[in-house]
């Protein structure tokens, strides 16, 4: 009932910019958190931002001051702005929506995106 599909990633350089998005369609109610994660070759997956329906933000510490989270909820996206970037931002982005579907709530997942920083 419920998609999630994710864009932007893509190759970059290290101290360069990127934008991803992730919208979700189908039988939605409304929408509570959102977040990103992210998994490296040989890692765990680690959450990497959070946003609540309000707009209340949380950060990794690795990442605090150079990306930056936001929603529309009218478009029921979810966006990361991610400035500065290292080599070791490197990863699989995926984004994870708390999606009210009628009566109950589901944690939804989109397909992920890969982000590459190399010089």
């Amino acid at each position: 009932q419920v998609q999630l599909v994710e864009s932007g990633g893509g190759l970059v350089q290290p101290g360069e910019s990127l934008r991803l998005s992730c919208a979700a369609s189908g039988s939605i109610s409304s929408i509570n958190g959102m977040d990103w994660y992210r998994q490296a070759p040989g890692k765990q997956r680690e959450l990497v931002a959070t946003i609540t329906r309000g707009g209340s933000t949380n950060y990794a510490d690795s990442v605090k001051g150079r990306f930056t989270i936001s929603r529309d909820n009218a478009k029921n996206t979810v966006y990361l702005q991610m400035n500065s970037l290292k080599p070791e931002d490197a990863a699989v982005y995926s984004c994870n929506m708390m999606v009210v579907v009628g009566r109950y709530e589901y944690s939804y997942w989109g397909q992920g995106t890969q982000v590459t920083v190399s010089s």
